[in-house]
């Protein structure tokens, strides 16, 4: 048995599929094919039932998992120790980010922290809030960037800054002639939504009052994948959406001035850096929150209005 053998099928029990789980490791598919056969025959039983798609542990198996992750765990505490004794920045950093963040936080803080500490191996998934809160509490990432708070057992959130809710409307729309905005003077008919899944559309939905209107009104049948989707569809239309301020930063002119604020107390987001109570890269963690705090506008750190809107 060996501990690569261990991560091989951790790799298969985050992907239910031989071929992703491989890709993820760097290796081939039937190389990963025969190391887990190896450890099944070593330890005479089936870890995995691949009668099914997608392939799922077996009863047995689901607890050899458990195992497997206890060991590589220990693993790491070995290396961190290892790591902190020589006092050395370095090793393997897997960070989840929501999509309504990655586009317009990445780009702005990755290139500075690749060449500042550059031993630090970043990896990086897009992901939904739900599924970064899973893959904290499995160990699958090491840190979560995303919308607080989620009052989740077990994760700790460290507040990195607060961003302002604006309305982004059509020059067709009643809220272009408008200085500043009210929940109440946005026509829910031609409200532009995320699709289900996206925390941000549920900020949407609380801000603008909308869980009772929402079968009401036709306008929430239009959904999109991305927040660069909806604005492209707001200009063609007589619609009206809601973005965050990062996305605001990073508009053209002609964009910009299809920009609405709220009266206040204007609506914001909180946008922490979650990670499991049992974490282990300290260190790593520590550089990353320092790095984006230096890559974000001033104006974002700001103290928040009493106006936080939650994701739930």
């Amino acid at each position: 048995m060996t501990l690569q053998q261990l991560e091989y099928i951790l790799a298969v029990d985050t992907h239910r599929n031989f071929i992703k789980a491989a890709d993820s490791c760097y290796i081939t598919q039937p190389t990963l094919s025969m190391q887990i056969q190896k450890l099944e025959e070593e330890l005479g039983v089936k870890i995995f039932d691949r009668s099914k798609l997608p392939v799922v542990p077996t009863a047995t198996g689901q607890g050899i998992l458990e195992h497997a992750r206890r060991v590589l765990h220990a693993r790491n505490e070995l290396n961190r120790f290892i790591e902190d004794q020589k006092g050395k920045i370095s090793g393997q950093l897997r960070i989840g980010i929501i999509p309504t963040l990655a586009p317009y936080l990445l780009p702005i803080f990755v290139p500075a922290f690749i060449k500042k500490y550059p031993d630090i191996k970043l990896i990086i998934h897009e992901l939904m809030t739900e599924h970064i809160v899973s893959y904290l509490k499995d160990e699958k990432i090491d840190a979560g960037i995303l919308v607080t708070p989620l009052n989740e057992a077990g994760i700790t959130e460290h507040v990195l800054f607060y961003e302002e809710l604006m309305v982004f409307t059509s020059k067709k729309n009643r809220a272009y002639e408008k200085q500043y905005i009210l929940p109440r003077d946005i026509d829910t008919s031609k409200l532009w939504l995320l699709e289900e899944g996206h925390c941000f559309r549920s900020q949407i939905l609380s801000i603008c009052e909308l869980q009772k209107q929402s079968r009401e009104h036709s306008g929430l049948e239009y959904e999109a994948g991305s927040l660069e989707t909806l604005k492209r569809m707001v200009e063609i239309s007589d619609g009206v959406t809601i973005v965050p301020e990062l996305v605001t930063l990073q508009m053209p002119k002609s964009q910009q001035q299809l920009i609405r604020h709220f009266k206040k107390p204007v609506p914001v987001r909180e946008v922490s850096l979650a990670v499991h109570r049992d974490f282990l890269k300290e260190k790593l963690v520590k550089a990353l929150r320092e790095e984006i705090l230096l890559a974000v506008p001033e104006q974002l750190k700001k103290k928040p209005s009493p106006n936080v809107i939650p994701i739930g």
